[in-house]
């Protein structure tokens, strides 16, 4: 049981793959240096977690206050307050040496706890843009592990402790980094990786099987698609793809999600923090899509981080039709020495070190 030895540290995640996938990381990082840790997420985070490496996981209610309705909000104050009450105890009981979160507002209660606590702590935020709670907590926390250069969002204060670390990455996104990017040969398969984020995107599922069925048919011949698609209308794209005689792979999900990004000639994605952290390491070109409701509109400063460079391209989703991907897909997958360098520029942004840089950090904490 966590709490077994000295060496414990808290970590606090949103119950989402963008905040579940870096606490695993560095979970993993600080298990390899003999450290255990114990995972404080919500109901939603139980899907994630099957490789996690904590020797503990508890879950807290939280809550968020969005909305007017005086009702909901006040219903939303208890559930925070009885989430922070579990935290305190979950914290006394393992007496960690850190406590890291990772934002989402199921962290809250963990940090606001460990500041209760008088425990040591961190932040880890993944975008370009400082997430809501992460900015609530920013000016008391220790430490700040920043995904990217000029990150938004940050006051005076809560600058100065900020540390450009970069995004922490599971072990298979670093293995699939030892692939080497080969463009489409003249007349060998075009793969083509299509996901929307641990949620899927329906507007991808729509629009791309109508750009595809207006490429060419020798290029349609040769296209292998991955397409990540709800479960609902999967099996209708898949049809779809069949009739269309184009190789389509569809699912609500994929596990070996890093590999299929490694064989991609080309990948069409929204623009989260592990997505665009993910094609910079493994250095892959990109046409990324911002979520048009993310909030502050975080997923298209994440984006400029890529395209700015010219390791992607960037396509509102306004201004995204079936028509206008088609024509992005015809000139794209027919120019194998601009997917290079694409391909290329995206890999110079990556930080492959980042879960080791930000681990000694937390190190530094304890010391």
């Amino acid at each position: 049981m966590a709490g077994s030895n000295k060496n414990v540290i808290v970590l606090g995640a949103g119950g989402s793959g963008g905040h579940i996938f870096p606490a695993q990381a560095l979970a993993d990082e600080l298990a390899r240096r003999g450290y255990e840790t114990v995972l404080i997420t919500d109901d939603r985070g139980r899907a994630y977690t099957d490789k996690f490496p904590s020797t503990r996981m508890e879950i807290v209610r939280a809550a968020t206050f969005a909305g007017r309705n005086p009702f909901k909000r006040l219903q939303a104050a208890f559930q925070i307050l009885g989430g922070i009450w579990r935290a305190w105890r979950i914290l006394g009981e393992v007496k960690p040496k850190v406590a890291v979160g990772f934002g989402g507002y199921s962290s809250f209660p963990t940090m606001v706890a460990a500041k209760l606590r008088r425990v040591p702590t961190a932040l880890h935020d993944p975008n370009a843009v400082l997430g809501r709670v992460n900015k609530l907590l920013a000016g008391h926390v220790d430490l700040i592990g920043a995904a990217f250069e000029n990150m938004q969002g940050l006051s005076p204060a809560a600058a100065k402790r900020v540390h450009l670390v970069g995004n922490p990455l599971r072990d298979e996104v670093i293995a699939a980094r030892e692939v080497p990017y080969i463009p489409p040969g003249d007349d060998g398969p075009i793969k083509l990786l299509v996901f929307g984020g641990s949620q899927g995107a329906a507007v991808f599922a729509d629009l791309v099987t109508k750009a595809v069925e207006q490429l060419p048919e020798v290029m349609k011949a040769r296209l292998q698609v991955s397409l990540q698609a709800r479960a609902d209308v999967a099996t209708e794209v898949e049809r779809e793809f069949d009739e269309m005689g184009v190789r389509a792979d569809i699912a609500p999900f994929f596990a070996d999600l890093p590999q299929r990004m490694a064989e991609a000639h080309l990948v069409i994605g929204r623009a989260g923090a592990s997505t665009v952290t993910e094609l910079g390491v493994i250095g892959r070109p990109a046409i990324l899509v911002p979520l048009p409701i993310a909030m502050d509109d975080h997923q298209t400063v994440n984006a400029r981080t890529l395209t700015e460079p010219g390791g992607a391209w960037l396509m509102p989703q306004s201004e995204l039709t079936a028509e206008t991907l088609a024509d992005k897909l015809r000139s794209l997958l027919c120019d194998g020495n601009r997917l290079s360098q694409a391909a290329a520029a995206a890999r110079k942004t990556g930080r492959p070190f980042a879960t080791a840089d930000f681990a000694t950090l937390i190190e530094g904490l304890i010391e």
